[in-house]
């Protein structure tokens, strides 16, 4: 379960401007003999332009050197100065309000494109603490480290607490710093599974639940005492996956073997002593001895080292660098969990109506050229899902349309991303779930327990199917549920066969529910191209008839906005709680109550299972609690519980802030200032605090 994050100069650009729904420009009077060519569009891989450096030539450095003499005062800063910030929590991939707290992809990876070709930026120095992002995003990252790398300026990275993922991105930095006391844990990779049958069966609880697809194991959670050995097949695959990506990239990075960096995993090393002598790492030093050499780097002040910060740098704009083009490419971004409809919180979520104007309006919207649909989510809700499916078909039709996927775009987000003529994803995207699942519960041994009767009146042969939460199903009931299951998946697996341009046969082989890798979904045609959004951008250019070298403007269509009532975090009996009273409050049957609190309590006990702070997926509260009301309405779910992009973690424990109270206090900034801290960040996690101050006055 998730929440809902710049290409290369030669390829495609991200637009300084503020983004919005493309205005709709009249289209009506296009003769059918116009019809678009992309149609008939085969992605072709080997003709891609590569993600590289490519440094201003004289006179673009001249006019870059004049327009910044012309700089608003924002968007100035002292020269040869180093840009710092700091990498910590959630990363967003999509674009922020003006007051979330944090830092989102675009904005990382926009900063880097700028920096690499900006005179007056010398190198980066980065605190990497733990992260709370698939390896998706990781790789991702690394990506346009290396691109800035290219440009011949410095790149420093330094922690002071990290596991194997930190570790991972960090090795992409041309130094790796230390404090000489961090907590630095390397020992291995591991997923684990939560299973409350046993707690179920002892309130007197029976979930009637039916999962499609031999892997299906959405429903595992609720019906097992332990996991299934599907699960175990394709969670062991996952694993497989990044523990042979860390080893080779890892000794790749550091000039290492394969062998050395298993070893290195064994070992368990905790004497940061011992990871300087082996070249794991170049230096330990404390912050205040990093400034020192940072200062001789850039030629600064003996008393301070000349900083831009995150915040401020991206104001800067990428016309200054003439990074930008005449022709348009949109991206859209579709990030968190699927709901049929808002579900109360203003960020992180999916749903039709946020999603589908959006699309109308790029397909009549003649400035722009293509789009890119950037998913980044497990699923939800299969109505929502093929709705919005429905939709970037359409769009298809008027122009490119190519699928980029983030840490994860399974089940409802594979369902999302295979209405585009092409996907891309990363090697370790985690894709697929092309399965259902659907159940109600039964509470008649609870109410027995508890002195709580309930008599139901009808008309009709089947109208207690669903509203009996009081019984188990009859006989018929039983089969009607299994039926209109399998229905819904058989209609998400041809659907998908017709999108792929696959026999249902062959589709039907690797469907069933199953969880896979980008780079073993692009074995099984289930992804095209491996890469990320340059080589999104990259296709979008070939299927709309653009020069691979020629610059585009990136238009970002949409933004993340913040509550000024964000739901906070808490335990699951606070949870739990809560939504029991908000339900019984409301009217609502203790039914109904019972549900809620156990949504909450299956939320929160699952989320301290994967990643300590965060539900599922980075799924919120509130959606979390309206799929599990789906669920237990018996309404089908397109959605992937099977692991969390975020999960496969450090079996040492490396500790993640918690949540977004987490992510305000210290995902922003250093926190208590010094070489990382962003003043202008720090006035936005001011006006995040006191957002939370004000929810709990309410």
């Amino acid at each position: 379960m998730m929440l809902a994050s710049g290409l290369s100069r030669c390829a495609a650009e991200v637009s300084s401007s503020t983004p919005s729904t493309p205005e709709p420009e009249d289209n009506n009077n296009k003769d059918d003999k116009d019809a678009p060519k992309h149609l008939n569009w085969v992605p072709d891989a080997s003709g891609l332009a590569p993600l590289k450096f490519e440094p201003l030539s004289g006179s673009e450095q001249g006019w870059a050197n004049f327009k910044l003499l012309f700089a608003l005062p924002w968007r100035r800063f002292k020269k040869d100065a180093v840009l710092t910030f700091k990498l910590e929590g959630e990363i967003p991939d999509q674009l922020q309000g003006r007051f979330s707290p944090g830092f989102s992809m675009p904005q990382i990876i926009d900063a880097l494109e700028k920096a690499a070709v900006d005179p007056r930026i010398k190198g980066i120095a980065v605190e990497i603490s733990p992260l709370a992002i698939g390896w998706a995003k990781a790789q991702e990252l690394r990506r346009y480290i290396q691109l800035f790398r290219d440009s011949g300026k410095f790149a420093t990275a330094y922690m002071k607490t990290a596991g194997e993922k930190e570790f991972y991105l960090a090795s992409a930095f041309e130094e790796v710093a230390i404090a000489p006391t961090a907590n630095i844990r390397l020992a291995g990779f591991s997923v684990a599974g939560t299973f409350l049958r046993g707690v179920l069966d002892k309130v007197g609880v029976e979930p009637q639940v039916q999962r499609i697809g031999a892997y299906k194991s959405a429903g595992d959670q609720l019906l097992r005492r332990d996991m299934s050995e599907a699960q175990r097949e394709q969670l062991g695959e996952l694993l497989d996956d990044i523990y042979e990506h860390f080893l080779d990239t890892l000794a790749q990075a550091r000039g290492k073997t394969r062998e050395e960096v298993a070893d290195l995993l064994d070992r368990g090393v905790y004497d940061n002593e011992v990871l300087l002598a082996e070249g794991w790492v170049d230096s330990l030093k404390y912050e205040d001895e990093l400034i020192e050499d940072l200062k001789k780097k850039t030629g600064g002040k003996e008393d301070e080292v000349a900083k831009v910060g995150l915040s401020r740098y991206s104001k800067v704009s990428r016309s200054a660098f003439g990074l930008n083009g005449k022709k348009r490419i949109a991206v859209l971004r579709a990030g968190g969990a699927i709901l049929g409809k808002a579900s109360g919180v203003a960020s992180g979520s999916i749903t039709p109506e946020g999603i589908i104007p959006k699309l109308r309006a790029l397909a009549k919207n003649k400035k722009i050229a293509g789009v890119v649909l950037r998913v980044d989510s497990p699923g939800g809700d299969a109505l929502a899902s093929d709705l919005m499916w429905r939709e970037i078909q359409k769009l298809a039709e008027k122009k490119p349309v190519v699928a980029c996927m983030g840490d994860v775009a399974a089940s409802g987000g594979y369902y999302m991303s295979m209405a585009a003529q092409a996907i891309v994803a990363q090697p370790l995207t985690v894709t697929g779930s092309i399965g259902v699942v659907t159940g109600k519960f039964n509470l008649a041994e609870l109410y027995e327990r508890v002195g709580y009767a309930k008599t139901l009146l009808s008309r009709g042969k089947f109208a207690e199917f669903l509203a009996a939460d009081n019984r188990s199903f009859n006989e018929e009931e039983a089969s009607l549920f299994e039926e209109s299951a399998q229905f819904a998946y058989r209609s998400f697996r041809d659907k998908a066969a017709a999108s792929r341009k696959m026999p249902v046969e062959d589709m039907q082989a690797v469907a069933q529910g199953r969880v896979w890798t980008g780079q073993r979904a692009q074995q099984r045609q289930l992804v095209d191209v491996l890469g990320g959004l340059h080589e999104a951008v990259a296709l979008v250019k070939q299927a709309a008839g653009i020069e691979q070298g020629e610059k585009v403007t990136l238009l970002e269509v949409s933004r993340s906005q913040t509550s000024p009532l964000k739901l906070l975090g808490g335990g699951a009996n606070v949870l739990a709680g809560l939504a029991a009273l908000g339900s019984l409050a409301q009217g609502g049957t203790p039914s109904a109550a019972f549900s809620q609190a156990l949504g909450a309590a299956v939320l929160q006990q699952a989320a301290g299972s994967l990643l300590p702070g965060m539900l599922p997926n980075g799924l919120t509260a509130a959606a979390g609690l309206q799929l599990l009301q789906q669920v237990s309405a018996g309404q089908p779910l397109c959605y992937m519980t099977e692991v969390d992009a975020s999960s496969l973690v450090s079996a040492g424990g490396v500790a993640v802030g918690a949540g977004a109270a987490g992510a305000a206090a210290g995902g922003l900034s250093s926190g208590l200032g010094g070489l990382f801290e962003d003043e202008e960040a720090l006035m936005q996690a001011l006006f995040m605090q006191l957002e939370e101050a004000f929810e709990q006055l309410l």
